[in-house]
């Protein structure tokens, strides 16, 4: 007797997952790029209003250059995801990091070609959000291939911390440069450090063969099946898919328009505060808080907690709560309080990797990387209209709080659209297997 299509799959998947000394070097190496991915995404926010006083920009200027980022991140998602079904995730991520790492180096290069500068910055920013753009589903789609589903959310949680070390390296680092040197400093160092990444991955983790293979798949476009094309059909018939894709629409925007804004914000409200504390200490506080909530979401599911129970959980906190504490900010000129507001909704956020991120994978690890590409093309979307309305109404308002209240706002539609809808089980193995 034949095994049914389906558990051949489940075979398949679980022969090909890591053995657990291959999870922890991947892990690392993976934590490393993501936070090298952040290093160089921030290098902009946190030169933002260093190159506004050379370049002569505006509010509303400064802010369509940090938006414009989001125009090219949303254009890869579902590729990057998709290629990253098909080839594997890690190839995807070596090759759009050696690129990206290029286009940073040479940004300073960029903004010395003409007098256009607003001009060459918006297509720098463009052009780094396309090559970004693949990672997350690439990222995703690898781990829901070879993490065992027990240890997920830790290994999700663990990588995913590298957005908080990447914001604070850059967020330190960055700051001493901007005061001791200048701020092409800055994108030289992120840019030249991923470039070193690159080589390491080449060299002990994958072959010339792959890497030969996966560009051949780029040059040819990746293959697409009718088996494939039907259970993306079956997929968005879903309400449970697409209130993943809503609150991850809800995390990603309200994270890109804080990651946007809030140098700036400190800058400008405290201008006598050091920038290596307002850059850093939020970004550090929020580091031990992943970790806890990988291991939390893993613990509580082991001891027999509910799926879907723990994720709401993990969602409540990471949307809910966080967005007090965003409020909470916009109505304070202590700098202290600050601090810790902007600490406290910063860390609380990243119980989001153990929440939605995942969750996507719970609903299908077989394409985990295309519906996570279509969630975060969403929230790419989102983070362009997010952080350029968050600009506009803090010019036409003179205020901070408008910001933080549509930080709020859209976290908590999302919260409520996951509550009502989601679910954790697989969706992606049609029962009747039906236009297959």
């Amino acid at each position: 007797m034949q095994p049914a299509p389906d558990e051949g799959r489940r075979d398949e998947a679980q022969d090909a997952q890591w053995s657990r000394p291959e999870c922890q070097a991947w892990t690392r190496t993976l934590l490393l790029g993501t936070c090298l991915l952040y290093c160089t995404r921030v290098t902009m926010p946190v030169c933002a209003a260093s190159m506004s006083q050379d370049f002569g920009w505006n509010k509303k200027e400064a802010g369509f250059v940090l938006s414009s980022f989001f125009w090219g991140y949303c254009l890869t998602q579902v590729v990057g995801g998709h290629l990253g079904d098909r080839i594997g995730g890690e190839k995807v991520i070596l090759l759009s990091a050696s690129a990206w790492g290029l286009i940073t180096a040479a940004t300073p290069l960029l903004a010395r070609l003409g007098s256009a500068h607003l001009a060459f910055m918006t297509c720098s920013r463009i052009l780094l959000g396309l090559l970004q753009g693949v990672y997350f589903p690439a990222l995703t789609s690898l781990l829901s291939q070879k993490v065992r589903d027990s240890e997920r959310a830790f290994t999700y949680s663990t990588v995913g911390t590298g957005s908080q070390v990447g914001t604070l390296v850059t967020g330190s680092v960055g700051s001493l440069l901007l005061d001791w040197y200048s701020w092409p400093s800055v994108f030289y160092l992120s840019g030249g450090l991923t470039l070193l990444w690159v080589c390491y991955v080449y060299r002990y983790l994958l072959s010339e063969k792959d890497l030969v293979m996966a560009l051949g798949v780029f040059a040819q476009g990746p293959p697409m099946s009718r088996h494939t094309k039907a259970r993306w059909r079956w997929l968005f018939r879903k309400p449970a898919v697409w209130a993943a894709i809503l609150s991850q629409l809800s995390s990603a925007c309200t994270f890109f328009t804080l990651l946007s804004w809030l140098p700036t914000f400190f800058r400008e409200t405290f201008p006598s505060a050091k920038g290596w504390v307002f850059n850093v200490v939020p970004w550090l506080v929020a580091i031990p808080a992943g970790l806890f909530s990988g291991f939390l979401s893993d613990h509580l599911i082991s001891h027999g907690y509910r799926t879907i129970v723990v994720r709401k959980f993990m969602q409540a906190v990471g949307l809910g709560l966080s967005s007090v504490f965003a409020l909470c900010l916009g109505h304070t000129s202590n700098f202290c309080k600050s601090m810790v507001f902007a600490s406290a909704t910063i860390s609380l956020q990243t119980f989001n990797h153990s929440g939605i991120s995942v969750n996507i994978q719970d609903l299908a690890p077989s394409c985990a990387g295309f519906l996570f590409g279509v969630a975060n093309t969403a929230g790419a979307l989102a983070g362009v209209v997010g952080v350029c309305l968050g600009g506009y109404l803090i010019e036409i308002t003179g205020s901070w709080t408008s910001l933080f209240n549509l930080v709020a706002v859209v976290s908590n539609l999302g919260l409520c659209t996951f509550l009502v809808f989601g679910k954790a089980h697989r969706l992606d193995l049609s029962p009747t297997h039906e236009d297959l």
